[in-house]
Protein backbone atom coordinates (compact mmCIF):
# COMPACT_ATOMS: atom_id res chain seq x y z
CA UNK A 1 0.00 0.00 0.00
CA UNK A 2 1.23 3.42 -0.75
CA UNK A 3 1.69 5.54 2.57
CA UNK A 4 1.44 9.07 1.14
CA UNK A 5 -2.01 10.11 1.50
CA UNK A 6 -4.32 11.05 -1.26
CA UNK A 7 -5.84 14.25 0.45
CA UNK A 8 -9.69 15.56 -0.01
CA UNK A 9 -10.92 19.04 -0.32
CA UNK A 10 -14.87 19.12 0.54
CA UNK A 11 -16.53 22.13 -0.14
CA UNK A 12 -19.59 21.94 2.04
CA UNK A 13 -20.21 20.73 5.54
CA UNK A 14 -23.85 20.49 6.11
CA UNK A 15 -26.28 17.32 6.30
CA UNK A 16 -24.40 15.27 3.80
CA UNK A 17 -20.76 16.97 4.06
CA UNK A 18 -20.59 16.27 7.44
CA UNK A 19 -21.22 12.73 7.18
CA UNK A 20 -18.74 12.38 4.59
CA UNK A 21 -16.12 13.62 6.92
CA UNK A 22 -17.37 11.58 9.57
CA UNK A 23 -17.08 8.14 7.85
CA UNK A 24 -13.74 9.22 6.13
CA UNK A 25 -12.45 9.39 9.50
CA UNK A 26 -14.15 6.79 11.43
CA UNK A 27 -13.88 4.15 8.31
CA UNK A 28 -10.46 5.47 7.40
CA UNK A 29 -8.56 2.11 7.79
CA UNK A 30 -10.82 0.39 5.43
CA UNK A 31 -10.87 3.24 2.86
CA UNK A 32 -7.43 3.08 2.86
CA UNK A 33 -7.39 -1.00 2.20
CA UNK A 34 -9.96 -0.25 -0.61
CA UNK A 35 -8.46 2.31 -2.22
CA UNK A 36 -4.67 1.20 -1.84
CA UNK A 37 -3.55 4.46 -0.19
CA UNK A 38 -5.16 6.29 2.59
CA UNK A 39 -6.90 9.18 2.08
CA UNK A 40 -6.61 12.44 4.47
CA UNK A 41 -9.33 14.95 4.58
CA UNK A 42 -7.20 18.24 3.71
CA UNK A 43 -9.57 21.21 3.89
CA UNK A 44 -13.15 22.37 4.71
CA UNK A 45 -14.76 25.21 2.79
CA UNK A 46 -17.88 26.64 4.64
CA UNK A 47 -19.85 29.92 5.25
CA UNK A 48 -19.94 30.15 9.06
CA UNK A 49 -16.31 28.98 10.14
CA UNK A 50 -17.38 29.60 13.53
CA UNK A 51 -20.22 26.80 14.04
CA UNK A 52 -18.92 23.84 15.82
CA UNK A 53 -18.39 20.85 13.81
CA UNK A 54 -18.04 17.77 15.73
CA UNK A 55 -15.12 15.96 14.66
CA UNK A 56 -13.36 18.33 12.55
CA UNK A 57 -10.57 19.60 13.08
CA UNK A 58 -10.81 23.33 13.05
CA UNK A 59 -7.58 24.51 11.34
CA UNK A 60 -8.76 22.27 8.31
CA UNK A 61 -11.99 25.02 8.00
CA UNK A 62 -11.80 27.83 5.72
CA UNK A 63 -14.30 30.43 3.87
CA UNK A 64 -11.79 30.23 1.12
CA UNK A 65 -13.07 27.42 -1.43
CA UNK A 66 -11.49 28.82 -4.19
CA UNK A 67 -7.93 29.13 -2.38
CA UNK A 68 -8.43 25.28 -0.80
CA UNK A 69 -9.32 23.97 -5.29
CA UNK A 70 -6.08 25.99 -6.08
CA UNK A 71 -3.47 24.55 -3.58
CA UNK A 72 -2.08 22.14 -6.21
CA UNK A 73 -1.76 18.85 -4.09
CA UNK A 74 -5.76 18.22 -3.89
CA UNK A 75 -6.14 15.05 -4.89
CA UNK A 76 -9.99 15.22 -5.32
CA UNK A 77 -12.80 17.77 -4.74
CA UNK A 78 -15.62 16.88 -2.90
CA UNK A 79 -18.78 19.26 -3.68
CA UNK A 80 -21.81 19.05 -1.94
CA UNK A 81 -22.91 22.49 -1.43
CA UNK A 82 -25.37 22.69 -4.21
CA UNK A 83 -26.82 25.27 -6.70
CA UNK A 84 -25.06 26.74 -9.31
CA UNK A 85 -22.51 29.41 -8.57
CA UNK A 86 -20.04 29.10 -6.82
CA UNK A 87 -19.77 25.73 -7.24
CA UNK A 88 -19.84 25.63 -11.43
CA UNK A 89 -16.75 27.92 -10.74
CA UNK A 90 -14.63 25.95 -7.86
CA UNK A 91 -15.33 22.25 -9.93
CA UNK A 92 -13.95 23.91 -13.33
CA UNK A 93 -11.31 25.19 -10.84
CA UNK A 94 -10.46 22.33 -9.06
CA UNK A 95 -9.96 20.38 -13.01
CA UNK A 96 -7.52 23.09 -13.88
CA UNK A 97 -5.57 22.78 -10.82
CA UNK A 98 -5.20 18.88 -11.18
CA UNK A 99 -7.71 17.68 -8.96
CA UNK A 100 -11.09 15.25 -9.92
CA UNK A 101 -14.47 16.06 -8.67
CA UNK A 102 -17.33 14.36 -6.87
CA UNK A 103 -20.22 15.79 -6.51
CA UNK A 104 -24.12 15.68 -5.76
CA UNK A 105 -24.86 18.96 -7.46
CA UNK A 106 -28.57 17.63 -9.60
CA UNK A 107 -29.43 20.99 -10.42
CA UNK A 108 -25.77 22.34 -12.05
CA UNK A 109 -25.48 18.70 -13.95
CA UNK A 110 -28.53 18.56 -15.27
CA UNK A 111 -27.87 22.20 -16.94
CA UNK A 112 -24.46 22.06 -17.64
CA UNK A 113 -23.13 18.64 -17.16
CA UNK A 114 -21.58 18.65 -20.77
CA UNK A 115 -19.48 21.84 -19.82
CA UNK A 116 -18.36 20.29 -17.01
CA UNK A 117 -17.81 16.90 -18.68
CA UNK A 118 -15.54 18.59 -20.96
CA UNK A 119 -13.58 20.19 -18.76
CA UNK A 120 -13.11 16.88 -17.01
CA UNK A 121 -11.68 15.64 -19.81
CA UNK A 122 -10.00 18.42 -21.37
CA UNK A 123 -7.74 18.34 -17.91
CA UNK A 124 -7.81 14.20 -17.61
CA UNK A 125 -9.27 13.82 -14.53
CA UNK A 126 -12.96 11.92 -13.26
CA UNK A 127 -16.22 13.83 -12.89
CA UNK A 128 -18.36 11.80 -10.46
CA UNK A 129 -21.92 11.84 -9.29
CA UNK A 130 -23.77 9.15 -8.54
CA UNK A 131 -25.63 10.77 -4.72
CA UNK A 132 -26.79 13.64 -7.55
CA UNK A 133 -29.67 11.46 -8.54
CA UNK A 134 -30.93 8.97 -6.09
CA UNK A 135 -28.60 9.15 -2.20
CA UNK A 136 -27.61 5.55 -1.51
CA UNK A 137 -29.52 3.56 -4.57
CA UNK A 138 -26.58 2.40 -7.05
CA UNK A 139 -27.94 3.85 -10.11
CA UNK A 140 -25.81 6.01 -12.20
CA UNK A 141 -22.95 3.41 -12.07
CA UNK A 142 -25.42 0.83 -13.37
CA UNK A 143 -26.34 2.90 -16.01
CA UNK A 144 -23.08 3.80 -17.66
CA UNK A 145 -21.30 0.62 -16.37
CA UNK A 146 -23.31 -2.13 -16.05
CA UNK A 147 -25.56 -1.75 -18.80
CA UNK A 148 -23.19 -0.21 -20.98
CA UNK A 149 -23.76 -3.15 -23.81
CA UNK A 150 -27.43 -3.17 -23.37
CA UNK A 151 -30.19 -0.76 -24.67
CA UNK A 152 -32.07 0.62 -22.17
CA UNK A 153 -35.42 1.71 -23.59
CA UNK A 154 -37.15 3.15 -20.56
CA UNK A 155 -36.47 4.77 -16.61
CA UNK A 156 -39.32 5.26 -14.57
CA UNK A 157 -39.07 6.28 -11.03
CA UNK A 158 -40.25 7.82 -7.68
CA UNK A 159 -37.22 9.65 -7.31
CA UNK A 160 -38.03 12.29 -4.46
CA UNK A 161 -38.86 11.39 -1.11
CA UNK A 162 -40.74 14.32 0.13
CA UNK A 163 -43.56 13.97 -2.59
CA UNK A 164 -43.70 10.25 -2.05
CA UNK A 165 -44.21 10.73 1.76
CA UNK A 166 -46.89 13.17 0.66
CA UNK A 167 -49.02 11.26 -1.73
CA UNK A 168 -48.23 7.77 0.18
CA UNK A 169 -49.74 9.79 3.52
CA UNK A 170 -52.47 10.72 1.25
CA UNK A 171 -53.07 7.67 -0.22
CA UNK A 172 -52.88 5.42 2.88
CA UNK A 173 -55.39 8.01 5.24
CA UNK A 174 -57.17 9.96 3.11
CA UNK A 175 -55.71 13.00 4.02
CA UNK A 176 -56.01 15.95 1.88
CA UNK A 177 -52.39 17.54 -0.09
CA UNK A 178 -52.36 20.49 2.52
CA UNK A 179 -52.37 18.46 5.75
CA UNK A 180 -49.39 15.76 4.44
CA UNK A 181 -47.28 18.56 3.14
CA UNK A 182 -47.96 19.67 6.85
CA UNK A 183 -47.02 16.38 8.15
CA UNK A 184 -44.12 16.04 5.93
CA UNK A 185 -42.95 19.61 7.05
CA UNK A 186 -43.11 18.78 11.03
CA UNK A 187 -41.26 15.21 10.96
CA UNK A 188 -38.25 16.79 8.77
CA UNK A 189 -38.99 15.10 5.24
CA UNK A 190 -40.01 18.89 3.39
CA UNK A 191 -38.14 21.73 3.64
CA UNK A 192 -39.72 25.20 4.75
CA UNK A 193 -39.92 26.00 1.09
CA UNK A 194 -41.23 23.07 -0.41
CA UNK A 195 -41.01 24.27 -4.09
CA UNK A 196 -37.76 22.23 -5.82
CA UNK A 197 -39.56 19.29 -4.05
CA UNK A 198 -43.20 19.35 -4.92
CA UNK A 199 -43.49 21.22 -8.18
CA UNK A 200 -41.38 18.84 -9.44
CA UNK A 201 -38.32 20.93 -9.82
CA UNK A 202 -35.65 18.20 -8.19
CA UNK A 203 -37.23 15.42 -9.70
CA UNK A 204 -36.63 17.32 -13.02
CA UNK A 205 -33.26 17.85 -12.39
CA UNK A 206 -32.86 14.15 -11.81
CA UNK A 207 -34.44 12.69 -15.17
CA UNK A 208 -31.97 15.01 -17.33
CA UNK A 209 -29.37 12.97 -15.58
CA UNK A 210 -30.92 9.84 -15.97
CA UNK A 211 -31.80 10.25 -19.71
CA UNK A 212 -28.57 11.82 -20.83
CA UNK A 213 -26.84 8.49 -19.37
CA UNK A 214 -29.39 6.07 -20.49
CA UNK A 215 -29.82 6.99 -24.02
CA UNK A 216 -26.31 8.37 -24.36
CA UNK A 217 -27.43 11.84 -25.49
CA UNK A 218 -27.23 15.15 -23.76
CA UNK A 219 -30.33 16.10 -21.93
CA UNK A 220 -30.38 19.53 -20.44
CA UNK A 221 -33.48 20.65 -17.58
CA UNK A 222 -35.08 22.71 -19.81
CA UNK A 223 -35.49 19.35 -22.37
CA UNK A 224 -37.98 17.96 -19.49
CA UNK A 225 -41.31 18.28 -19.41
CA UNK A 226 -42.66 19.56 -15.69
CA UNK A 227 -46.07 19.64 -13.81
CA UNK A 228 -46.10 19.24 -10.17
CA UNK A 229 -48.52 17.63 -7.28
CA UNK A 230 -50.67 20.41 -5.65
CA UNK A 231 -53.74 19.75 -7.83
CA UNK A 232 -53.49 16.41 -6.97
CA UNK A 233 -56.84 15.96 -4.63
CA UNK A 234 -57.90 13.68 -2.13
CA UNK A 235 -60.79 12.38 -4.93
CA UNK A 236 -58.08 11.79 -7.10
CA UNK A 237 -56.88 8.75 -5.11
CA UNK A 238 -60.72 7.59 -4.85
CA UNK A 239 -60.49 7.69 -8.52
CA UNK A 240 -57.16 5.81 -8.82
CA UNK A 241 -58.32 2.87 -6.16
CA UNK A 242 -61.37 2.67 -8.02
CA UNK A 243 -59.15 1.68 -11.19
CA UNK A 244 -56.86 -0.48 -8.86
CA UNK A 245 -54.33 2.35 -8.83
CA UNK A 246 -52.19 4.66 -6.77
CA UNK A 247 -50.68 7.70 -7.75
CA UNK A 248 -47.25 8.79 -7.73
CA UNK A 249 -44.85 11.61 -8.64
CA UNK A 250 -42.74 10.10 -11.29
CA UNK A 251 -39.64 10.77 -13.18
CA UNK A 252 -40.40 8.72 -16.75
CA UNK A 253 -37.11 8.70 -19.39
CA UNK A 254 -38.26 7.08 -22.76
CA UNK A 255 -36.58 6.24 -26.06
CA UNK A 256 -39.18 6.22 -28.73
CA UNK A 257 -40.37 3.22 -30.43
CA UNK A 258 -38.75 4.62 -33.35
CA UNK A 259 -35.23 4.88 -31.33
CA UNK A 260 -34.95 8.40 -33.45
CA UNK A 261 -36.06 10.32 -30.50
CA UNK A 262 -36.25 10.45 -26.49
CA UNK A 263 -38.39 12.44 -24.56
CA UNK A 264 -37.97 13.29 -20.34
CA UNK A 265 -41.12 14.32 -18.22
CA UNK A 266 -42.01 14.21 -14.18
CA UNK A 267 -45.43 14.97 -13.42
CA UNK A 268 -48.31 12.88 -11.01
CA UNK A 269 -49.40 9.84 -12.52
CA UNK A 270 -51.74 6.85 -11.80
CA UNK A 271 -50.01 3.44 -11.65
CA UNK A 272 -51.45 0.21 -11.27
CA UNK A 273 -51.40 -1.71 -7.82
CA UNK A 274 -49.97 -4.56 -9.48
CA UNK A 275 -46.52 -2.18 -10.25
CA UNK A 276 -43.96 -2.62 -8.06
CA UNK A 277 -43.76 1.45 -8.01
CA UNK A 278 -46.93 1.22 -6.09
CA UNK A 279 -45.54 -0.59 -3.43
CA UNK A 280 -42.67 2.11 -2.39
CA UNK A 281 -44.04 3.69 0.75
CA UNK A 282 -42.73 7.04 2.76
CA UNK A 283 -39.61 8.74 1.75
CA UNK A 284 -38.06 5.52 -0.30
CA UNK A 285 -37.14 6.18 -4.04
CA UNK A 286 -37.39 3.16 -6.51
CA UNK A 287 -35.89 3.57 -10.09
CA UNK A 288 -37.59 0.62 -12.59
CA UNK A 289 -35.21 0.21 -15.64
CA UNK A 290 -36.18 -1.37 -18.68
CA UNK A 291 -33.58 -2.16 -21.43
CA UNK A 292 -33.35 -4.84 -24.26
CA UNK A 293 -31.15 -7.67 -23.05
CA UNK A 294 -31.57 -7.08 -19.16
CA UNK A 295 -35.42 -7.02 -19.12
CA UNK A 296 -36.58 -5.37 -16.55
CA UNK A 297 -34.43 -3.99 -13.39
CA UNK A 298 -35.78 -2.09 -10.20
CA UNK A 299 -33.53 -0.30 -7.97
CA UNK A 300 -34.69 0.84 -4.45
CA UNK A 301 -33.69 2.37 -1.46
CA UNK A 302 -33.49 5.66 0.71
CA UNK A 303 -33.26 8.76 -1.91
CA UNK A 304 -31.78 10.93 0.69
CA UNK A 305 -30.61 12.16 4.05
CA UNK A 306 -26.92 12.66 5.19
CA UNK A 307 -25.96 9.08 5.83
CA UNK A 308 -27.17 7.52 2.63
CA UNK A 309 -26.17 10.15 0.34
CA UNK A 310 -22.82 10.12 2.13
CA UNK A 311 -22.25 6.30 1.09
CA UNK A 312 -23.23 7.43 -2.54
CA UNK A 313 -20.18 10.27 -2.56
CA UNK A 314 -17.98 7.60 -0.43
CA UNK A 315 -18.37 5.27 -3.25
CA UNK A 316 -17.50 7.15 -5.72
CA UNK A 317 -14.57 8.85 -3.64
CA UNK A 318 -13.46 5.36 -3.67
CA UNK A 319 -13.62 5.12 -7.51
CA UNK A 320 -11.69 8.17 -7.98
CA UNK A 321 -8.96 7.60 -5.98
CA UNK A 322 -8.49 4.41 -7.04
CA UNK A 323 -7.96 5.69 -10.60
CA UNK A 324 -5.82 8.38 -9.19
CA UNK A 325 -3.45 5.68 -7.82
CA UNK A 326 -3.40 3.98 -11.58
CA UNK A 327 -3.34 6.83 -13.47
CA UNK A 328 -6.67 6.23 -15.56
CA UNK A 329 -10.01 8.12 -15.90
CA UNK A 330 -13.44 6.04 -15.38
CA UNK A 331 -15.87 6.71 -17.99
CA UNK A 332 -16.82 10.44 -19.39
CA UNK A 333 -19.86 11.76 -20.84
CA UNK A 334 -21.14 9.26 -23.16
CA UNK A 335 -23.46 11.58 -25.89
CA UNK A 336 -22.64 9.27 -29.23
CA UNK A 337 -26.19 8.53 -30.10
CA UNK A 338 -27.12 12.59 -30.01
CA UNK A 339 -30.69 11.71 -29.99
CA UNK A 340 -33.08 14.70 -30.11
CA UNK A 341 -35.80 15.24 -27.41
CA UNK A 342 -38.99 15.41 -28.39
CA UNK A 343 -41.70 17.90 -27.30
CA UNK A 344 -44.02 16.64 -24.30
CA UNK A 345 -47.02 16.68 -27.25
CA UNK A 346 -45.20 13.60 -29.01
CA UNK A 347 -45.62 11.52 -25.33
CA UNK A 348 -48.31 8.49 -25.89
CA UNK A 349 -49.90 7.62 -22.88
CA UNK A 350 -53.21 6.83 -21.55
CA UNK A 351 -55.60 9.54 -19.44
CA UNK A 352 -58.00 9.73 -16.66
CA UNK A 353 -60.05 13.18 -17.47
CA UNK A 354 -62.81 13.37 -14.66
CA UNK A 355 -64.99 16.68 -15.84
CA UNK A 356 -68.40 18.69 -13.86
CA UNK A 357 -70.99 18.39 -16.45
CA UNK A 358 -74.51 19.23 -16.29
CA UNK A 359 -77.10 16.28 -15.39
CA UNK A 360 -79.09 15.66 -18.48
CA UNK A 361 -79.94 13.40 -21.63
CA UNK A 362 -77.55 14.50 -24.33
CA UNK A 363 -74.06 15.24 -22.54
CA UNK A 364 -72.46 11.73 -22.85
CA UNK A 365 -72.63 11.93 -26.44
CA UNK A 366 -71.17 15.32 -26.97
CA UNK A 367 -68.52 14.44 -24.90
CA UNK A 368 -67.64 11.70 -26.89
CA UNK A 369 -67.91 13.24 -30.19
CA UNK A 370 -65.12 15.28 -29.21
CA UNK A 371 -62.82 12.90 -27.90
CA UNK A 372 -63.46 11.29 -31.23
CA UNK A 373 -62.59 14.56 -33.60
CA UNK A 374 -59.01 14.34 -32.00
CA UNK A 375 -58.56 10.93 -32.50
CA UNK A 376 -58.20 10.00 -28.57
CA UNK A 377 -60.23 6.69 -28.09
CA UNK A 378 -62.35 6.38 -25.23
CA UNK A 379 -61.95 2.93 -22.62
CA UNK A 380 -64.34 3.60 -20.04
CA UNK A 381 -66.66 6.22 -19.00
CA UNK A 382 -68.57 6.45 -15.59
CA UNK A 383 -71.20 9.24 -14.50
CA UNK A 384 -72.22 9.46 -11.22
CA UNK A 385 -75.10 12.53 -10.16
CA UNK A 386 -74.66 14.61 -7.30
CA UNK A 387 -76.63 14.12 -4.12
CA UNK A 388 -76.84 16.99 -3.73
CA UNK A 389 -79.38 18.03 -6.53
CA UNK A 390 -77.28 21.00 -8.48
CA UNK A 391 -78.23 19.82 -11.63
CA UNK A 392 -74.47 18.67 -12.24
CA UNK A 393 -72.95 15.40 -12.09
CA UNK A 394 -69.08 14.10 -12.74
CA UNK A 395 -68.29 12.16 -15.64
CA UNK A 396 -64.93 10.03 -15.30
CA UNK A 397 -63.56 9.33 -18.68
CA UNK A 398 -60.44 6.60 -19.23
CA UNK A 399 -58.74 6.53 -23.18
CA UNK A 400 -56.73 4.13 -24.66
CA UNK A 401 -53.34 4.93 -25.97
CA UNK A 402 -53.23 8.74 -27.43
CA UNK A 403 -50.70 11.92 -27.82
CA UNK A 404 -50.35 14.60 -25.76
CA UNK A 405 -51.17 16.67 -27.87
CA UNK A 406 -54.42 15.04 -28.92
CA UNK A 407 -55.22 15.02 -25.46
CA UNK A 408 -55.07 18.70 -24.94
CA UNK A 409 -57.10 19.44 -27.49
CA UNK A 410 -59.47 17.69 -26.39
CA UNK A 411 -59.42 18.98 -23.38
CA UNK A 412 -59.79 22.28 -24.71
CA UNK A 413 -62.52 21.69 -26.56
CA UNK A 414 -64.66 20.36 -23.76
CA UNK A 415 -63.72 23.53 -21.95
CA UNK A 416 -65.89 25.07 -24.73
CA UNK A 417 -68.88 23.10 -24.21
CA UNK A 418 -71.54 24.14 -22.20
CA UNK A 419 -72.69 21.15 -20.59
CA UNK A 420 -69.39 20.79 -19.29
CA UNK A 421 -68.78 22.80 -16.34
CA UNK A 422 -65.26 22.32 -15.81
CA UNK A 423 -62.04 19.54 -15.88
CA UNK A 424 -61.77 18.43 -12.58
CA UNK A 425 -58.61 16.61 -12.87
CA UNK A 426 -56.23 15.48 -15.62
CA UNK A 427 -53.96 12.36 -14.71
CA UNK A 428 -52.08 10.23 -17.26
CA UNK A 429 -51.80 6.19 -16.54
CA UNK A 430 -48.70 4.58 -16.53
CA UNK A 431 -46.57 1.54 -16.02
CA UNK A 432 -48.95 -0.61 -18.08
Amino acid sequence: MRTRPLKVALLGCGVVGSEVARIMTTHADDLAQRIGAPVELAGVAVRRPSKVREGIDPTLVTTDATALVKRGDIDVVVEVIGGIEPARTLITTAFEHGASVVSANKALLAQDGAALHAAAEQHGKDLYYEAAVAGAIPLIRPLRESLAGDKVNRVLGIVNGTTNFILDKMDSTGAGYQEALDEATALGYAEADPTADVEGFDAAAKAAILAGIAFHSRVRLDDVYREGMAEVTASDFVSAKNMGCTIKLLAICERAADGGSVTARVHPAMIPLTHPLASVRGAYNAVFVESDASGQLMFYGPGAGGAPTASAVLGDLVAVCRNRLSGATGPGESAYAALPVSPMGDVVTRYHISLDVADKPGVLAQVATVFAEHGVSIDTVRQQGRQDGDGEASLVVVTHRASDASLSGTVEALRKLDTVRGVASIMRVEGE
